[in-house]
C-alpha cells in the first residue's frame, strides 16, 4: 500500500465542521463572562452599550507542544541510490516544540532554538505578507507544494540579515537556512492578523549525524502551525485510520516544504518516517517520478543502540565513491547491490510475517543476521570507518547484539539492534567503554510512534500533582531542562513511570488494514 495525499474536499469537510479535539478545549474557554459572552456581574445601560459596540475578545490559544522522532536508515544504503529498495524506520530520540501566544497586543513571533544557539523576533506586521498573500502565489493548508517559489524565497531574504551577526559565517549558515524554512512556513500557512506568539525548541536527536534531526524539527513546525489554524482533526483514541492518515499527510507534505528550505532537493523519507513513525520501504527508480513510499504500519518496537562516531560524514563523498567503484567493477558492484536490495526484501517479508514477535529471541536473531550481512556488504563498497568497525568489535566482543553503519557511512552513526535479556551490568560495560572512547550513545527503540500533540502542554506523571490537573510546562522549565536526560525528565514522551508512555500526549495511529 502507498499513501494517500489528503485532498481538498476531505479538507473543507473538516473546517466546515469546525470541532476537534484540540478545539473543543478552546471553545471551553471565555473571557469575562459565561459561555454566551455574558458579563457575571450587573451592568448599568451606558455600560451595556458599550459592551454591544465593543468587538467580542477572542480567547488566547492556550500554550501547547507538538513532537516528532527522528530515523535511522535500518536497510538498503547506497543500493537505494540505484533504484533498489530501503528501509527507514523512526527512533524514540526526538525533538520537542513549545509553542506559547502572546497577548493581543504583542504583535511579534519568535524562533528560539537553544540546542544550536539560536534565537530571533520579527515584527509580524513587518513580514512581506502582501507577496505571499497574493492570488498568484497564495498557497492553501491542503496544497501540494513540490518546488519552493523563487520569489517568496527572494521576498524572505531581507528578514534574514540580521540573524545571529557575532557568530561564524558557517553557524549564520545554518541559522539563515533554519530561519528561511521557519518563516516560509509561518508566511504560508499564517495571515498578518496571526497571532503574536514564540516556538521554542529541544531535542534529543543528535544534530548533522544522520538520523533526521532537521526533518524531525520541520514537522514539529508544519503541525505546530497547522493546528494554530485549526486545520487538523484529532488525534484522539477512536479517530478512524483513514482519517488519521489524511491528517498525518497534510503535516507531512509542509514538513516536506520545509526540508526543502533546508536541503533544497529532499528525497522526503526523512520527513515522512518523522510525520507517521513505524517504517517505510522506499525505492525510486526513475527520477523524473515521485518515489514509492509503502508504510509497514505492523512495524515493531526494537531495542537499538545508536552509536554517533562523531566523524563528520559526507553523504555526497560517500555516494561518489560507490559510483566510482560501480565504473571500476561494473558487474561485481552491481551484485553486491542486488544482494542489498535482497537483504531488504527479505527484512521486509520477515518483519510481516504473522508470527514474527519482537520480544522472541530467534525473530530478533534473524533481523540481526540481516543487519550484519547488509553491513559488511556495505563495507565491502568502501563506504565504512574505522570507529564504525570498533563499534562493531565492541558489540560483537561482548555478544550483545548486532551492529551495521546507518546512513552514508564514512563516519556518521551506527545502529545495534540489542539481544533480549543483556544483562544491564554487561550494557552499563559497554556504554562505558564507549563513552572512553569519545563516541555518543543513545539507548532508543525503533519503529516507535510519529508525530505527537501535548494539548494543552500539561503532563501527568503519576504525583499528587495530577490531581489539581498536571504540571504545567512552562517556557522556564523547558529552556532549563538541562541536556537530553533533563528534557526527557521534563517533557519526553515515554518519561512517564518505568518509562510508560505518559498520559497527556496523543498520536495519530494507523494500523494495517
Amino acid at each position: 500500500m502507498t499513501l494517500t495525499p489528503a485532498t481538498p474536499d476531505s479538507a473543507t469537510s473538516e473546517m466546515s465542521n469546525g470541532v476537534n479535539g484540540f478545539h473543543k478545549e478552546m471553545e471551553k474557554l471565555h473571557v469575562n463572562g459565561d459561555a454566551n459572552g455574558r458579563s457575571s456581574s450587573s451592568e448599568d445601560e451606558g455600560d451595556k452599550k458599550k459592551r454591544m459596540n465593543r468587538k467580542n475578545s477572542s480567547p488566547m490559544m492556550p500554550a501547547f507542544m507538538v513532537s516528532a522522532p527522528g530515523k535511522v536508515i535500518v536497510f538498503g544504503e547506497h543500493a537505494v541510490v540505484y533504484g533498489k529498495a530501503a528501509i527507514a524506520a523512526s527512533i524514540s530520540l526526538r525533538s520537542y516544540l513549545l509553542v506559547t501566544h502572546l497577548s493581543k497586543s504583542k504583535r511579534t513571533v519568535t524562533m528560539q532554538f537553544p540546542d544550536i544557539d539560536l534565537i530571533h523576533t520579527w515584527n509580524i506586521d513587518e513580514l512581506p505578507w502582501q507577496i505571499f498573500q497574493s492570488p498568484s502565489k497564495k498557497k492553501y493548508y491542503y496544497d501540494l507544494v513540490t518546488t519552493l517559489d523563487p520569489e517568496l524565497i527572494q521576498a524572505i531574504q531581507p528578514h534574514l540579515v540580521d540573524i545571529s551577526p557575532g557568530k561564524s559565517e558557517a553557524e549564520r549558515k545554518i541559522h539563515q537556512n533554519s530561519a528561511a524554512s521557519f518563516l516560509y512556513l509561518f508566511l504560508s500557512l499564517g495571515s498578518p492578523k496571526s497571532p503574536g506568539c514564540r516556538y521554542t525548541l529541544r531535542s534529543t536527536i543528535p544534530i548533522g549525524a544522520g538520523v533526521g534531526s532537521s526533518a524531525s524539527i520541520a514537522v514539529c513546525l508544519a503541525a505546530a502551525m497547522l493546528l494554530q489554524i485549526r486545520t487538523l482533526s484529532g488525534p484522539h483514541p477512536d479517530q478512524p485510520s483513514e482519517e488519521a492518515r489524511v491528517q498525518m499527510e497534510r503535516i507531512n507534505r509542509w514538513a516536506f516544504v520545509a526540508e526543502m528550505c533546508i536541503h533544497g532537493n529532499p528525497s522526503g523519507v526523512d520527513n515522512t518516517v518523522s510525520t507517521h513513525g513505524k517504517a517505510f520501504v522506499y525505492q525510486r527508480t526513475d527520477y523524473q517520478k515521485p518515489p514509492t513510499v509503502t508504510p509497514l504500519w505492523d512495524f515493531p518496537e526494537l531495542p537499538l543502540l545508536l552509536v554517533d562516531t562523531k566523524v563528520p560524514k559526507s553523504t555526497a563523498i560517500e555516494v561518489a565513491k560507490v559510483a566510482a567503484l560501480k565504473n571500476t567493477h561494473q558487474e561485481l558492484v552491481g551484485s553486491i547491490l542486488d544482494a542489498v536490495d535482497t537483504i531488504t526484501r527479505s527484512a521486509e517479508s520477515l518483519i510481516e510475517e504473522e508470527y514474527f514477535d519482537n520480544e522472541d529471541p530467534e525473530s530478533l536473531r534473524r533481523v540481526g543476521e540481516l543487519m550484519t550481512i547488509n553491513h559488511g556488504l556495505l563495507s565491502a563498497l568502501g563506504v565504512s570507518h574505522p570507529r564504525l568497525e570498533r563499534v562493531r568489535e565492541l558489540v560483537d566482543h561482548a555478544g550483545i547484539g548486532w551492529t551495521k553503519l546507518t546512513g552514508a557511512g564514512g563516519g556518521g552513526c551506527s545502529i545495534s539492534l540489542i539481544k533480549p535479556d543483556v544483562p544491564k551490568e554487561k550494557l552499563d560495560k559497554l556504554e562505558r567503554q564507549l563513552e572512553n572512547e569519545g563516541y555518543q550513545k543513545f539507548r532508543t527503540t525503533l519503529g516507535g510512534d510519529g508525530v505527537g500533540v501535548l494539548w494543552p502542554a500539561v503532563l501527568k506523571n503519576g504525583l499528587d500533582e495530577d490531581e489539581e490537573g498536571g504540571m504545567e510546562i512552562d517556557l522556564e522549565k523547558f529552556l532549563n531542562a538541562p541536556g537530553n536526560d533533563g528534557v526527557e525528565e521534563l517533557v519526553g514522551v515515554s518519561g512517564g513511570l518505568g518509562g510508560a508512555e505518559r498520559e497527556g500526549w496523543k498520536f495519530w495511529r494507523v494500523e494495517s488494514q
